[in-house]
């Protein structure tokens, strides 16, 4: 069965659409610095959002790592929605603009599980930069702390991501 076609309202977002693979590194200030390999896949239904899904796992031993899922959401005004879970018990919920290929977001809400870490803030900034690898950087803050990077990645596209 084919993919439908990518719904108008995602034009603006169709850059991210793909199976993205590569390395990123991990960054905290009270921990030292990480790496990982990573998957992700924006993909979509034929229906006004993308879906998204990530893992990472250890670069040394392969062990798993991270993963989440969520959604992209177009906005009036060459706006954007994110919509993420996390399984360490995190729900975000950001808010940005669509500037070229480049998603700058700040977060709206964020959900945090009681026996969640105590992360109290996030920012997600989403690139595809002119060598064609979807970049980013997660900066986060924890116990009121001021915003950190935290992770950074270059995924390069392997393949068109299927409805």
């Amino acid at each position: 069965m084919s993919a439908p076609p990518l719904h108008p309202d995602c034009e603006l977002l169709g850059f991210l659409v793909g199976r993205w693979e590569g390395e990123g590194q991990g960054l905290w200030t009270a921990d030292p610095p990480f790496a990982y390999r990573e998957l992700v896949v924006i993909d979509h239904v034929g229906k006004p959002f993308l879906r998204y899904a990530q893992r990472t796992w250890a670069a040394g031993d392969g062990s798993p790592m991270h993963s989440e899922a969520g959604y992209l959401r177009p906005a009036p005004d060459s706006g954007v929605e994110l919509l993420v879970v996390q399984p360490t018990g995190l729900v975000e919920i950001h808010a940005g603009q669509v500037s070229g290929a480049a998603l700058d977001l700040h977060l709206e809400t964020l959900g945090v599980a009681p026996s969640a870490k105590p992360v109290t803030a996030v920012s997600r900034r989403l690139w595809v930069d002119d060598a064609g690898a979807l970049r980013y950087l997660v900066r986060l803050g924890m116990n009121g702390e001021p915003l950190a990077d935290h992770l950074t990645a270059a995924l390069l596209r392997v393949a068109p991501a299927a409805g």
